[in-house]
């Protein structure tokens, strides 16, 4: 599973995994969210790793969304799906997950570091949901209930409806990142130290009650995926792809 783009470090107790196109952003390509399935997968029964850190190259993006060139040749609606069900996986894993976040992470990289229990940026970090000026698309249910869960209601909705980014100190204000710091490695590998003395059948059960918790709190309503189908196959998202693969503004009719 580890390529050019997803590159996967294993130590005692620890993978790693880096998102590796910093000249898109490390905007998710259909293969790294295939690639981050598989690893997923793997790591659901492994029992020698305590501690999944997830982290963007060239210091500019966690990840900046996903690779858009991806919704043309496929099901959008189908895409979408997958990518909730990557994310179900990566919230389910036993192991604690740390999002190193350093530069911008926003739409798809934001759903990714929601999913992950633990959030440390650089003071320059920012986060957010600008869809509704750049793709015309919308979000899972259950992506929007996880960042609400991580940012706050108020936060999530103005991220969501006036597509401003939040920075990195008024994350943690409001408790969705544990700490902003300017030696990101530093307090990552002091975060992972101390994880890997902790005791893993206490992290392992309290992983397995929050996410429970989360289950009921955030499970998406019945009527999400048809309302998904309207926005992906109207017009404002055929002119938001258009526009972005264009590199110009959209012109949004709705």
């Amino acid at each position: 599973m580890t390529t050019d783009e997803l590159q996967v470090q294993r130590r005692d107790g620890v993978v790693e995994v880096v998102f590796n196109r910093p000249e898109r952003r490390n905007a998710f390509t259909s293969a790294m969210y295939a690639g981050m399935r598989e690893l997923c997968d793997e790591l659901s029964t492994d029992t020698s790793t305590r501690v999944l850190v997830l982290r963007g190259a060239g210091g500019k993006a966690f990840a900046a969304g996903n690779e858009i060139s991806d919704f043309l040749d496929r099901d959008a609606v189908a895409y979408e799906e997958s990518i909730r069900e990557l994310l179900v996986a990566l919230f389910e894993l036993p192991q604690v997950t740390i999002a190193a976040v350093e530069g911008v992470c926003v739409g798809g990289g934001l759903a990714v570091a929601t999913h992950c229990d633990l959030r440390i940026a650089t003071p320059e970090s920012r986060f957010g949901y600008p869809i509704a000026r750049t793709l015309g698309n919308a979000l899972s249910a259950s992506i929007v209930y996880r960042c609400a869960t991580v940012f706050g209601e108020s936060l999530t909705r103005e991220m969501l409806l006036t597509s401003r980014l939040t920075s990195a100190d008024r994350a943690y204000a409001v408790g969705a990142v544990m700490a902003v710091v300017a030696d990101l490695d530093a307090e990552v590998n002091a975060v992972v130290d101390g994880l890997l003395h902790a005791s893993g059948v206490t992290l392992r059960a309290t992983k397995a009650q929050l996410t429970a918790r989360a289950t009921l709190l955030e499970a998406e309503p019945d009527s999400d995926k048809e309302l998904l189908a309207e926005v992906y196959t109207g017009t404002d998202f055929a002119e938001g792809v258009r526009a972005f693969l264009a590199k110009e503004k959209p012109a949004f009719g709705s």
